[in-house]
């Protein structure tokens, strides 16, 4: 592994990973969404972005993807619609991105000498569990356009790996936060509110999820690649324990020194068939088939994360309910 091309490189986990394949030595190609303002995203201000090359372009375009793939060996694919509210409003923008998106890297890669291509999951693809810890046999279960998007997604890179023997990984993340993530993730959505408002909103809070702090999940991206096995297969990656949104909300309060009403606001509430109650990770497969395990405690990352936002632009928009 000596040169890897990363889609998404500029958004939240994809920066991360870009700076961190730059620490560890690699040369890597920075591809995004192209603007007409060459705007570079999170890795704009990157002590780092010097060392990179960056490629603005479009991942639904296959020229696109192709051309800025030459010569790499190994590809991160993180480009992706995820708001899950917002793919309710526009499930055509989610398969164009997530699905016809995956398509042109898989096809790219195909036809390149590309030594691997680790494809992004994501843990809602099982819907709420049947069963836990979560582990990769359980059902796959669509219950948003976002959800089935990358289901579809997952199941043409397996496909290509079955048909065409592309060289494929699939690395499946449970509910990465940290640094730089949006305000619609809960997380930075509970960190602001305790910061700037006087409630707490929040939609259903007696789900709970399996948090990984980014640069846990990042360096699991770099283990997943660095494996000699897991062609053609899907590994989880989460932290193995999981905590309620209330919970959370108690949590992100105590670390805070605030003290907030929480308020359930019915706009940020799911359909109720579509909302997935409980997600933890069974990690065990990762763990075992990689040198990777997870090492920033919850509360250690909330702190971090608090840090970070404090002095962030994003925190001017606590007020606003980001779909």
């Amino acid at each position: 592994m000596k040169k890897i091309f990363i889609s998404g490189a500029t958004g939240f986990i994809g920066s991360h990973l870009a700076e961190l394949c730059v620490q560890k030595g690699y040369s890597v190609i920075a591809f995004d969404r192209y603007n007409s303002n060459n705007d570079h995203g999170w890795l704009e201000n990157s002590k780092f972005k010097k060392d990179m090359k960056i490629v603005l372009g479009d991942i639904r375009d296959y020229d696109s993807v192709f051309k800025s793939m030459r010569g790499c060996d190994t590809v991160f694919h993180l480009a992706a619609l995820i708001g899950i509210p917002y793919s309710y409003n526009s499930p055509l923008a989610y398969l164009k991105t997530n699905v016809e998106g995956t398509y042109n890297v898989l096809e790219s890669g195909k036809n390149q000498s590309i030594d691997q291509l680790v494809i992004t999951s994501t843990s809602e693809v099982y819907g709420s569990a049947q069963f836990t810890p979560i582990n990769e046999k359980h059902p796959l279960v669509g219950q948003s356009p976002y959800s089935a998007s990358k289901i579809a997604a997952d199941q043409l890179a397996l496909s290509y790996y079955k048909s065409f023997k592309t060289p494929v990984k699939i690395l499946r993340p449970f509910n990465t936060y940290g640094p730089r993530q949006s305000l619609r993730a809960v997380i930075p959505t509970i960190i602001s509110q305790c910061l700037k408002e006087n409630n707490i909103n929040l939609g259903n809070i007696n789900p709970s999820r399996d948090f990984l702090y980014v640069e846990d999940t990042c360096k699991g991206f770099l283990e997943i690649a660095k494996s000699k096995k897991l062609f053609g297969e899907v590994s989880n990656i989460g932290s193995g324990k999981e905590i309620t949104i209330k919970n959370l909300a108690k949590l992100i309060m105590k670390i805070s020194d605030t003290k907030k009403k929480v308020i359930n606001e019915k706009k940020r509430t799911r359909p109720k068939n579509s909302e997935v109650n409980r997600l933890i990770c069974d990690n065990r497969k990762i763990i075992k088939c990689s040198k990777w395990k997870p090492k920033v405690r919850l509360e250690e990352g909330i702190k971090r994360t608090l840090d970070w936002l404090k002095n962030s632009p994003s925190l001017k928009k606590s007020d606003q309910y980001i779909i």
